[in-house]
């Protein structure tokens, strides 16, 4: 097999050439490169997209995380609860805002945050009485948004703030709603894998609450008040460069069909090898944006010999994540509250992802398949 491309950004491009190539030169020919005319016009296109009020684009998708801790004084002596299973900036925040993340196991079929888990952890910190519990940070992992009916519940009985960690979500609905309309305030990134990504770091923060959008437009600019020379709080560097809001329009607006190919691409590869493999969930009520389709093995042992034999027929994998988060070194110190997590520790044993992005085929699908159905029976 002809080598495969695990996310054919190149596709895309040549697809949307034209139109992407025409921002850049305007962005370039004006040369308003920082704060341009092409943000204000992407903010407001996402709102539209998402129903979401106010949106800020900002630097990347780990400040886009990182602006609401600040805007809402998370810090020492707050417990900010994340699942384990997922990409460390979701804990990192806390950590960066001087919280403590706490720990959360998953569910097995659909890899999102246990509720079950989280009201269990909640209730742990609440009995011991060191922290004080303050914000939930689900995540939409590999583009199917958490359980919002559950978590939304916990949040409200024990007054905790909920950010929605969509950072791989867009694209995402949960009952009719699209992610990064959870939540207190949501947040998703534009690195160049996700869903919808620009060509460096970037990311949106959407929220309804108009003082913390005010609050975080702020911190967007350096904690400025009135101005940007009049400095009210400690803030960031965090806007988003014309460029990449330029050459983010286009791709918004060819999302959905490209978020179209991609659900397609997923129904062909469950299809094919449901049965054999154990395939992603999307439960009812559910719409995945699909920016991993991730398979689980048996064990460690089957997924290093099924990736090894696709390598070897020119079919790339990826697998996200091999250490959950509370076994990172950084989090050491954290030992006393990173009790076992079996959920989190044995999908970090066997789940690997298949090539996905919004301009695969079913002859694509079928091949790569078929590389794997023979490597399972090898």
């Amino acid at each position: 097999m002809q080598k495969l491309a695990f996310n054919d950004l190149q596709a895309q491009y040549r697809c949307l050439k034209d139109e992407i190539d025409a921002g850049i030169r305007e962005v370039i020919e004006g040369a308003h490169f920082i704060s341009g005319p092409q943000v204000e016009q992407l903010e407001q296109e996402l709102c539209a997209y998402t129903g979401r009020k106010h949106c800020l684009a900002v630097s990347s998708g780990t400040d886009a995380l990182l602006m609401p801790l600040m805007a809402y004084g998370i810090g020492p002596g707050d417990a900010v609860f994340v699942p384990a299973f997922t990409f460390v900036a979701t804990a990192e925040v806390a950590s960066l805002a001087g919280a403590t993340p706490v720990f959360c196991d998953v569910c097995e079929d659909t890899f999102n945050l246990d509720p079950a888990s989280l009201r269990e952890q909640v209730e742990r910190i609440e009995r011991e009485g060191q922290l004080r519990p303050r914000m939930v940070i689900p995540v939409d992992l590999f583009g199917l948004p958490a359980d919002y009916a559950a978590i939304e519940e916990i949040c409200r009985e024990h007054h905790l703030l909920l950010l929605e960690d969509a950072a791989q979500g867009f694209g995402g609905e949960f009952r009719g709603k699209k992610a990064c309309s959870f939540g207190d305030v949501s947040a998703t990134s534009f690195f160049p894998a996700k869903p919808l990504g620009c060509y460096g770091d970037g990311g949106a923060i959407f929220t309804d609450d108009e003082e913390l959008y005010r609050t975080m437009a702020s911190i967007r600019v350096h904690g400025k008040g009135s101005f940007k020379y009049d400095n009210v709080r400690v803030g960031l560097n965090a806007r988003l460069d014309t460029l990449q809001a330029a050459i983010l329009l286009p791709k918004l607006r060819a999302f959905d069909r490209e978020n179209a190919v991609r659900r397609q691409a997923a129904a062909w590869y469950t299809e094919k090898l449901a049965g054999r493999f154990a395939t992603p969930a999307t439960p009812e009520g559910y719409a995945s944006s699909w920016a991993q389709y991730t398979l689980r093995a048996k064990d460690h042992a089957e997924r290093e010999r099924l990736t090894a034999a696709l390598k070897e027929a020119g079919v790339p994998t990826m697998v996200y994540y091999p250490k959950p988060l509370h076994r990172q070194e950084v989090y050491r110190s954290l030992a006393h509250q990173a009790e076992s997590l079996p959920v989190s520790e044995s999908l970090c044993e066997r789940v690997f992802s298949l090539p996905m992005h919004g301009y695969l085929t079913e002859e694509t699908v079928s091949a790569i398949c078929g590389e794997l159905c023979r490597a399972q029976e090898a």
